[in-house]
């Protein structure tokens, strides 16, 4: 998924939005501006880059406890795209 070293997602003041149960993250920081730049609910928020290695071990199994899913490269005009578990995500990961 990633292919700058690096993950990203959005936060503002209220934190990380997580629609359905979903926390967004995106492979390429252009992919998460493009939906800064045209959903309006996530406007004004900004983008948080995370290394790929602080995802996998931290942040991952975080969404496992918290039971929330990974929101999979969201976008179109209402951000939407797969909403995976944690582990299936993680597990790409070890398949390489």
């Amino acid at each position: 998924m990633p292919v700058e070293g690096r993950v990203f997602t959005i936060r503002d003041s209220g934190g990380y939005p997580a629609p359905g149960g979903a926390l967004p993250f995106w492979s390429k920081r252009s992919r998460a501006e493009r939906i800064l730049g045209t959903v309006d609910a996530y406007r004004g928020f900004e983008i948080v880059g995370v290394p790929v290695g602080d995802w996998l071990d931290s942040w991952l199994p975080g969404l496992r406890r918290d039971d929330l899913l990974v929101g999979i490269n969201w976008a179109g005009a209402h951000a939407t795209g797969l909403d995976l578990a944690p582990a299936r995500v993680a597990g790409w990961f070890t398949e390489l």
